[in-house]
């Protein structure tokens, strides 16, 4: 029922980002609160029930204000903010707006976009050793790479180490072309396409061959002692305990360690134990180790990603309850 209606003064150039392509944006926050928005003479009015109306003009206020910070509207930022909105912190996306990492090479901002984002940011300038645990889509090496070469141009360290376990995803290694450097650059593409979108690939080649930036498979991190370096492990869960002990026990002194890991992707054989899932275990009461835990709720890729990522979370819980059941009666 629309009794009730507030009329916001939005400025013109914003209200087309809020609106979104084809008035995309606006028809996601009528359907999700439930209200009725129309655009009259250059004034928004929103109309409905008044605790829905009041969220999503609040929204819409909140939106508008990252525009004029010179931001984009994205479809992610929209479901975001609409997420916070139901639960009235809406003002929660300016405030994460105003953390701004770094820019990328042509001068785009990479800042959290969510509180888990922002949470797990904090957690690398305030600690040592930082895991950052969650799906595919949530930033973790993205955010991680920001952090690395902040800390590498701010000369906060001397270089920055990226590191990937090699392992096989239903592929055999052995028969593609190639040295094993060749064999091994696929695995490690990730970072270096992070590495050419935040630095431009100038920068990256100059500073790999002075040896201030190395990229290498996890296996030659053996035997060495890595200090003042910025050193990020990256598909951790595919790591076995015996090498995860062997990464953490080579950090020296200045060095700041990442770890990040999809527990829920693991090409490791089948009956092997996954490095990542006991470190969880073991060094969780250790000072100066955070764990932070992103979930669907932080995916800013495609919103299909992190619809799909909450469609396998629930299938999988649903088969666990299945199999306790089963298991249970027997």
């Amino acid at each position: 029922m629309n009794d009730f209606s507030i009329k916001l003064a939005l400025p013109a150039e914003h209200m087309q980002k809020i609106f979104g392509m084809q008035d995309a944006y606006v028809k996601k926050l009528e359907r999700d609160f439930g209200v009725v928005i129309v655009d009259r003479n250059g004034e928004v009015i929103v109309s409905g029930e008044e605790s829905m109306v009041r969220k999503a003009a609040s929204v819409m206020e909140q939106l508008s204000i990252i525009s004029q910070r010179g931001n984009e509207i994205e479809e992610q930022s929209v479901d975001y903010a609409i997420t916070m909105g139901m639960e009235e912190q809406e003002k929660v996306i300016t405030e994460i707006d105003t953390d701004c990492i770094c820019h990328t090479i042509n001068g785009k901002p990479i800042k959290p976009k969510t509180l888990g984002q922002k949470a797990y940011v904090d957690a690398i300038r305030k600690n040592m050793i930082v895991f950052g645990l969650g799906p595919a889509g949530t930033g973790k090496t993205y955010l991680a790479m920001a952090m690395a070469i902040t800390a590498f141009k701010n000369n906060e360290v001397s270089r920055i180490i990226l590191t990937r376990p090699a392992i096989e995803a239903g592929e055999k290694l052995g028969f593609l072309p190639g040295d094993l450097q060749s064999k091994v650059d696929p695995y490690l593409r990730p970072l270096y396409d992070a590495l050419y979108q935040i630095m431009g690939a100038e920068s990256f080649a100059k500073n790999m061959e002075k040896g201030l930036i190395e990229v290498a498979p996890l296996a030659y991190m053996r035997g060495r002692t890595l200090d003042n370096a910025y050193i990020i492990l990256d598909e951790a869960q595919n790591t076995t305990p015996a090498q995860m002990k062997m990464f953490l026990t080579r950090i020296g002194f200045g060095s700041k360690v990442i770890v990040t890991g999809d527990a829920s992707q693991k090409d490791l054989a089948p009956g092997t134990k996954s490095g990542l899932d006991v470190a969880t275990r073991v060094l969780s009461k250790i000072d100066d180790i955070a764990f932070c835990n992103l979930t669907s709720r932080d995916v800013v890729r495609h919103p299909l990603v992190q619809k799909i990522v909450k469609a396998y979370d629930d299938f999988e819980a649903k088969e666990k309850y299945r199999n306790r059941e089963k298991y249970g009666r027997k």
